[in-house]
Order: structure tokens, then sequence, then C-alpha cells
């Protein structure tokens, strides 16, 4: 096969849920193991660092992968999904995996009759766990897919779980309560493994503290911890984190939720760093600021261009516009916003967020799960949002950015898939 073959196999002949939505979700581990073991149990061959929550786990899964390259470990990196080229999913030191080696692992799989049917997700997982094996990876920084208890990058045993925060987000599946969901993500902590949780309070705080005293697994709050003893903007962007185990650091990536993200790295860190993962100063310091060209990180209050300013987030859910909207606010009224998202989600509290003062271009993702967008005009008109709908995300911007002056802010969001269109334009 083609490497473009190869893509369209995963693509058509394989459940995907970034396309398909919940009848592509397989949960469970019986398939994962199935498949681990068919190529020879590659998760067992690397320690790993395990991250799962709601928000903010892809900020901190590349921070962490960012701050280990550079502290002179080979780092396997495995996130989901991606923006632009699917290969973005499985990095080692940063460089995506060839295309050569995609299409090898798919065609041994195809070759294998093992008799199961995994999704998309499982057989990219264990992709990924051979890529890192077969590269001798030091260690791997792995984010959850959905959920954790029945996420099948759950076969791990790792060093330390991290769990970043819960906020409703595919309730469908994991449940209609923070607690539901917590439960759900606490299925990452495992025994005598180290947990760090980022945000957590009442009975979500309780939830995993039982879950760790059940398991005899020691953990840890960042928010008790208090990591960091200042935050200050940065000129030109991002933060400045002063007091921290690793001296004053500069944030690269922006957004009010990075403090936070923040807090929780540096307590995983230092935890790692107890283990006898040498981490120094220099070595966090140039993960901080220097994590996007380290990992490829992209699509987190991410500058695109100039005159006009245009941003674009990947935040999709009630938690991560709590953020966002504070953010959006303070450039209103001069604001376009070019907004999508896909059908599975209850978008009106997220609606209800969003600045009412600028002018809105409704559009959808070229994806099945796509909510189409007249339906997002009609629902944004509900919380007094006006705008015109386009029915595709490059006609989107291309109209926000004729109607913008020069000083004007356009922002791109709303989903992934938006995003992950308009930087592939």
């Amino acid at each position: 096969m083609t490497y473009q073959q190869t893509l369209d196999f995963l693509y058509t002949q394989i459940p995907v849920f970034q396309c398909e939505g919940a009848s592509a979700y397989k949960p469970g581990l019986e398939r994962s193991l199935a498949l681990a073991g068919a190529f020879g149990d590659p998760h067992k061959r690397f320690p790993s660092v395990h991250i799962a929550g709601t928000n903010g786990k892809g900020s901190t899964a590349h921070t962490i992968a960012a701050v280990l390259q550079r502290a002179g470990y080979k780092t396997g990196l495995y996130t989901s999904p991606h923006l632009v080229d699917f290969r973005e999913r499985i990095r080692v030191d940063g460089k995506m995996i060839a295309e050569r080696d995609v299409v090898d692992f798919v065609e041994r799989f195809r070759g294998m009759n093992l008799g199961i049917e995994p999704s998309f997700f499982e057989l990219t997982m264990t992709m990924a766990f051979e890529h890192f094996a077969r590269e001798g990876v030091d260690i791997a920084v792995v984010e959850v897919g959905l959920g954790g208890r029945l996420d099948s990058t759950n076969i791990l045993l790792p060093r330390l779980s991290v769990i970043t925060n819960i906020s409703l987000d595919h309730t469908a599946l994991l449940g209609d309560t923070p607690v539901a969901i917590a439960r759900e993500k606490a299925g990452i902590i495992k025994g005598g493994v180290p947990v760090v949780i980022g945000e957590a309070e009442g009975d979500v705080k309780r939830l995993f503290i039982e879950r760790a005293e059940e398991c005899g697994a020691p953990i840890l709050f960042a928010e008790e911890v208090k990591p960091i003893k200042e935050v200050v903007a940065a000129d030109g962007g991002g933060w400045l984190y002063r007091g921290t185990p690793f001296g004053e650091l500069r944030g690269e990536l922006g957004g009010d939720c990075q403090p936070r993200n923040a807090a929780t790295i540096l307590t995983a860190l230092t935890l790692l760093s107890s283990q006898g993962w040498e981490i120094d100063d220099d070595a966090v310091a140039e993960g901080f600021a220097r994590v996007t060209e380290l990992t490829g990180l992209a699509g987190r209050w991410m500058k695109v261009s100039d005159n006009p300013s245009v941003i674009c987030d990947t935040g999709h859910n009630t938690g991560g516009w709590e953020y966002l909207s504070r953010r959006l606010r303070s450039l209103s009224p001069r604001l376009k916003m070019v907004i999508g998202f896909v059908n599975d989600k209850d978008v009106s509290h997220i609606l209800e967020m969003m600045p009412r003062d600028a002018e809105y271009f409704f559009t959808q993702a070229s994806i099945p799960r796509a909510l189409p967008a007249d339906a997002v005009k009609a629902e944004g008109a509900l919380h007094g949002l006006r705008g015109e709908a386009y029915g595709d995300v490059a006609t989107a911007v291309e109209a926000a950015k004729k109607s913008a002056s020069a000083d004007d802010t356009i922002f791109v969001g709303g989903s992934t898939f938006v995003v992950g269109e308009f930087l592939s334009v």
C-alpha cells in the first residue's frame, strides 16, 4: 500500500470516533490487550506517564514531554486527535513517525487475521506503542483518548498517572455529572502508582482520594502543593512563573488555563524527580519556553498571523470555554468569530459564554459528526449571537478576513476539527 492508501484504510475500514462519534466508540481493554499481544506487548517495554482529564491534558502531555526531551531522555509522545497530519499522534523527541512505518504496521496488521475488529484508536495506539518500543524510548508520555477506565491506553502500568481536571464532556459515554465522569477518569489510578490531580473539589476530590486509597496509590493535589508562588503575564505573550521548584520559568503557552496546567506539570515533574529521573532547572525552563518547537504542539491560543490578528484554539467543551470566553471578551468589540461544533455536544452552554458584541461566521468541518452551519447559526441566534452560516471552514475564514480591518481579531475554534481544517488550508 501507499501511505495514502493506508490512511484511506484507517479512515474507511476502521471505526473512527472523530468522524463517526459514539457508534465508533469501543470501550474495554480486551481488543487492546489482544492487539498488544499480537505485536509482542510493546507497552511493557518502556516506562510511561499516563495523562487523563477533560481539559489541559494535551498541553500537559506536550510540556512534560518537552522537559523530558531537554533533560536528555529519548521521549515518546502519544496524543489525539491530530490537527493536520495523522502522524502528529505519534512522535519521538518531537519527530513524527515516518510514513513508511505507518504503512508497514498496517500491512502487518492486515496480514495477521487476528479475528478482532479494533477501533481506529486501538489500532493507532498499538502502532504508537510498537514504534516507541522499536525506537528504544527512555520514557513515553501517553494521553488518554476518552475517559480512562475503559480507554485502550489503560493497558499501561505507568510510573506516574496525571488527571488534569474534570468537566462535562462526552456525557453520553462517560456520564452526565462531574462525579460520574471523575469515576471514569479515576480508572487510570493503579496500585502503587503515584497520581497527580490538577484540579478537584468536593465530591470529585473525595472520589479521587477514595480510589487512591483503594489502590494504595500515593496522591498529590497540585492545588495543595502550590508549586508556583506568583504568575504574571509575560511581555509578548505567555506567562512568567515565579517561585517554582525549578526557578523562574517563562511559559510559552498563552491562555488563562495555562497557569493551572503549569501547576499540574510542575507537581508531576517534582514527583518524577523524586523517582530518580534527572530533571534539572535548565531542562524545565527550555521545555516550558519551547514546547511548540520541541513537540509540535499547535492550536492552544495559537496566533497564526497579524493585521488582522488571527488566533485559533481547540477548546471544545464547557470547561475549556470558561477560560476562552474571558480572554475573548477582552478583545471585543473588534472581534470576528469563526465557530463550528460537532453534533454530539451540548453547545448551548458554550454559546451562552460567547461575546455578544462580536460578529459570527458559523461554519462546519468536513466530517460526518459536524453540526451543520445553519444549525449552529440558529442555536447562536437563541443566545443573541449575530452572523451568517458558511458551508466550509475555508469560506468562513475568508469571509471573516474580508470583513476585518487591520486592527481586528479573528478567532477560529469551537471544534478541534474546525481548527485542523483551518491550519491545513
